[in-house]
């Protein structure tokens, strides 16, 4: 019988959490000469070829890690020198003075970054740290993923690397796992130990990247506005790099009540603005994807941050904060006070669930969950109240059209003369949390959907045809690879889609996994007269999407084999 593979660390998920953590660990290790093993299971078949982000980040934990970062090549797209946020209208757009919006929507200074290209570095240093170290056995497997995790005797004891197991080669195991991905695992962990009273609550971002022939690099936008007019939270951004490229994405809400979404072809609809199309007129599309974005906040966080052997960081502890478009930076943070936990842990050779309280106790004291608390009523205050998205704002929308801005502000003050006064100062007061209304709890995204919802239309400005991409087209550009025999779609069971199928065609629309999908997965067959849920699995770009969204909680994505799936590496 062969002897199990077991490491100090097993790092899950080739995230900036994890990353981060094994660079910090082995400049602890340097220093205290002790041996350790680390093992990190990426299922992408690069280090950033699963990883995709807007992204502007401040980069203050990186210069903490890595002080000297520009002389070792961190790749920087850009900084910012000019930050706007602005709303859009159907034709037009408005830039809102810097006094009347959030101070964290300004990011002048902040670095551009393309997250799929830092990641990869931030391998790279890790390598070449390791080479340094020589007390500390580090393995990096690219195109391994944790396919179950394994619990004995109350604690999590590593994970599973293999869809159908035959011994224990397709096990690996851990004094600490640490779970840096974006729920395909961690779930697991969460729902195991019952860490969650308020469920997470997700967003979906889908994004381009242009080859202009305009230099707009250091510009940042952030929008509101066109074309999410029906009441979803979300909005628009792009951001100017070097070599005249530019990142077009959208972040868009999944608590939508719209069960027809279509995310890649709002992102369509966003770019036919005339503003967008004057920048990327004789652009060219490079690339596309979609990913998940947890945006709960701090009453969607885990009661317990770490568990009997386990850790849980970045995207899987759900640290991303809306109000401040800030992710990156508090996952690198969640791993570098994990690495200082874990090794103190390792040297005293505590293994106990209480050798990993400092990690919960110290996160919880730092900016990460300090920040998180501060804005914990910024994405309730548009749920609380939906006449913020449903109606004040399509009106303001259609005074930038039409009028002025100003002009749509007194009208709306007209119109609802002591209701839009009330809804301001309330709203405004829980954005910027001045105000405590104790604990909240959101409800799962899909329970939000209506069925017979019916989206406002709008005339559209003319466009370049040659600017808009349908949805299998541009799974083309994110260049999406399966190895044969792939199913990392779970349908728990065929009878339940069939009756939502039937539901949705009744109404004249089609079933939320298809209608939301990012990609070209999910379609409706008609086999034997019977409409029946199918799947094109090829083309799945991975974001989760499609199971989020289910009214009937009938699907699960799994992490991919093999490497397999999309290839975000410029994204």
């Amino acid at each position: 019988m062969a002897a199990r593979i077991e490491y100090d660390l097993l790092l899950v998920g080739g995230s900036p959490s994890n990353l981060a953590l094994g660079f910090h660990f082995l400049e602890l290790a340097k220093i205290s000469g002790k041996q350790f093993s680390i093992a990190i299971l990426e299922k992408g078949k690069e280090f950033g070829s699963h990883v995709l982000s807007g992204a502007v980040s401040r980069p203050h934990i990186i210069e903490k890690i890595w002080p000297n970062y520009k002389e070792l090549g961190f790749p920087i797209e850009a900084v910012c020198t000019e930050s706007e946020f602005s709303v859009l209208g159907v034709c037009k757009k408005w830039d809102l003075p810097h006094f009347m919006y959030p101070k964290s929507f300004d990011k002048t200074g902040y670095l551009v970054i393309t997250l799929s290209y830092v990641v990869n570095w931030m391998a790279k240093q890790l390598q070449e740290k390791a080479k340094e170290v020589p007390n500390v056995n580090i393995d990096l497997f690219t195109g391994f993923s944790a396919h179950k995790v394994v619990f004995e005797e109350g604690r999590v004891a590593g994970v599973c690397v293999s869809e159908e197991p035959k011994g224990d080669d397709d096990y690996v195991y851990a004094k600490f796992t640490c779970f840096g991905d974006k729920g395909f695992i961690s779930r697991d962990v969460i729902d195991h130990y019952k860490l969650r009273d308020c469920p997470q609550i997700w967003s979906v971002g889908v994004k381009e990247v242009w080859q202009c022939t305009r230099d707009f690099s250091g510009k940042v936008w952030h929008t509101l506005g066109w074309p999410l007019l029906e009441g979803t939270f979300g909005g628009g951004f792009v951001y100017g790099m070097k070599d005249n490229k530019l990142t077009i994405g959208m972040v868009i809400s999944l608590d939508s009540r719209d069960p027809n979404l279509n995310p890649q072809y709002k992102l369509q609809e966003y770019k036919k603005h005339p503003w967008l199309q004057e920048m990327i007129k004789g652009g060219k599309l490079l690339k596309y994807g979609a990913a998940l974005l947890p945006e709960g906040g701090y009453y969607s966080l885990p009661k317990k941050f770490a568990v009997p052997g386990a850790l849980l960081l970045g995207d899987a502890l759900g640290v991303l904060d809306v109000k401040t478009l800030a992710g990156v930076d508090r996952a690198m943070e969640c791993g570098y006070v994990a690495a200082e936990v874990l090794h103190d842990a390792l040297m005293k050779e505590d293994f106990n669930e209480a050798a990993l309280a400092p990690y919960q106790e110290r996160l919880t004291n730092s900016f990460v969950i300090q920040e998180s608390f501060k804005n914990r009523y910024f994405r309730w205050a548009f749920v609380e109240n939906p006449k913020l998205l449903g109606e004040y704002l399509p009106d303001m929308a259609k005074s930038i059209d039409k009028t002025t801005p100003w002009i749509g502000m007194l009208k709306i003050g007209f119109k609802h003369p002591l209701r839009a006064s009330m809804d301001g100062v309330r709203s405004l007061s829980l954005i910027e949390g001045k105000l405590n209304i104790g604990p909240i709890n959101y409800t799962p995204d899909y329970t939000h959907i209506v069925p017979d919802f019916v989206e406002p239309k709008y005339d559209e400005p003319p466009y370049d045809k040659s600017t808009i991409y349908s949805r299998p087209d541009a799974v083309f550009y994110a260049s999406t690879k399966y190895h044969e025999g792939n199913h990392h779609i779970d349908e728990f069971d065929a009878q339940t889609c069939v009756k939502c199928i039937a539901k949705y065609s009744a109404l004249g629309k089609t079933t939320p996994c298809v209608a939301d999908c990012t990609a070209e997965v999910h379609r409706i067959d008609i086999i034997n007269g019977l409409k029946k849920h199918g799947m094109s699995l090829e083309n799945c770009i991975h974001c989760r999407t499609c199971e989020i969204v289910c009214p009937e909680v009938n699907l699960r994505v799994n992490a991919t084999s093999q490497g397999s799936g999309p290839d975000f590496m410029g994204l």
